[in-house]
């Protein structure tokens, strides 16, 4: 072969790379995105590491089957829009968020994108979808009672402190108002005189409890929500420092010192999100996958809190804690 019939032969092969593959060739398929959002403290979470797990049991895991673009506010509520944002911006097939503050934002940056809730507590009060039977939106996932759930903690409280006649509840400003509905009428049935304190911010907490042990109130219940969440051993603290005997949404609290807690199971509320995640990769709409709800809950004690406050837990309540710290 000649040199230049050569170098031509050479360039024939060269060009031939970026020719079309032939029919029948496998083209590499685009691994679906799922947006993670996080509205929490990573430190303090297991937000991303139990929806990995729950996401891996059902065979889709990160860098094979799917893809993750994972964005987190750090607790920080003013950055939660601008990651929403940049989420749909990226055009991701699906977006996972918890809390209210978290989903609500969602909501408003898309009405195309499926969106998957988990860690709020009453989706249909908060106006995220029409019914958790048929969503009738872009949003599905999981979402507990939370007005159920704060009218049972007052139960717990009573029966953990039976003379305990003037209670605290703390909420934040923005929750909706089915949770405080419900233990005002769980406050009646019980004789207990409820005072209802508010925050919109975390600096607001420690002037809060100030303000309930100068009033001498006996208790304090925690109603959920992303500052409650984001702030759980500032609040231990506050409740030791003032010796207010108090009941949490959920077993973190517990761990970290507080007296006792009664809710869901969040890690397991994490994982089982994966199964509204794999329906909608399937082809199913959100307006069509109903809402899941809790199927695990922890009632949980801390005696080395119960004895600091000198208080002695009922052996027939301790009998029906599956978490209890000595």
């Amino acid at each position: 072969m000649t040199n230049m019939k050569r170098r031509n032969f050479l360039r024939f092969l060269g060009g031939a790379a970026s020719w079309p593959l032939a029919a029948g060739a496998q083209q590499p398929t685009k691994r679906p995105v799922i947006g993670v959002l996080s509205p929490f403290i990573d430190a303090d979470s297991t937000f991303l590491r139990d929806l990995r797990q729950g996401l891996g049991a059902r065979g889709l895991r990160e860098g094979q089957e799917i893809a993750i673009e994972y964005r987190s506010a750090e607790g920080r509520i003013n950055q939660l829009p601008v990651l929403a944002d940049e989420l749909v911006r990226l055009k991701v097939d699906i977006i996972v968020t918890a809390s209210a503050p978290a989903i609500r934002f969602v909501q408003q940056a898309t009405l195309t994108i499926p969106i998957v809730m988990m860690q709020v507590g009453d989706a249909v009060d908060q106006g995220f979808v029409a019914s958790l039977a048929r969503p009738g939106g872009n949003i599905t996932g999981t979402s507990w009672f939370g007005p159920e759930l704060s009218a049972k903690r007052l139960e717990l409280m009573k029966e953990a402190l039976s003379g305990i006649a003037q209670v605290a509840i703390l909420r934040e400003a923005s929750a909706g108002a089915a949770s405080i509905t419900a233990v005002h009428a769980a406050a009646r049935t019980l004789g207990v005189v409820l005072s209802v304190f508010e925050v919109r911010d975390p600096d607001e907490l420690p002037t809060a409890f100030s303000a309930m042990a100068d009033a001498g109130l006996q208790g304090v219940e925690i109603l959920e929500g992303l500052i409650i969440s984001n702030n759980i051993r500032p609040l231990v603290a506050l409740t030791e420092r003032h010796r207010l005997p108090t009941i949490f949404p959920d077993t973190s609290f517990v761990e970290a010192g507080g007296l006792m807690s009664y809710g869901p199971d969040l890690s397991e509320i994490h994982r089982r999100t994966a199964e509204s995640i794999e329906k909608i990769l399937k082809g199913a709409r959100p307006r069509d996958i109903p809402v899941e709800q809790p199927t695990k809950f922890e009632f949980a004690i801390n005696l080395k809190t119960a004895k600091s406050l000198g208080l002695t837990i009922p052996p027939t309540l301790l009998q029906r804690a599956v978490v209890v710290i000595d």
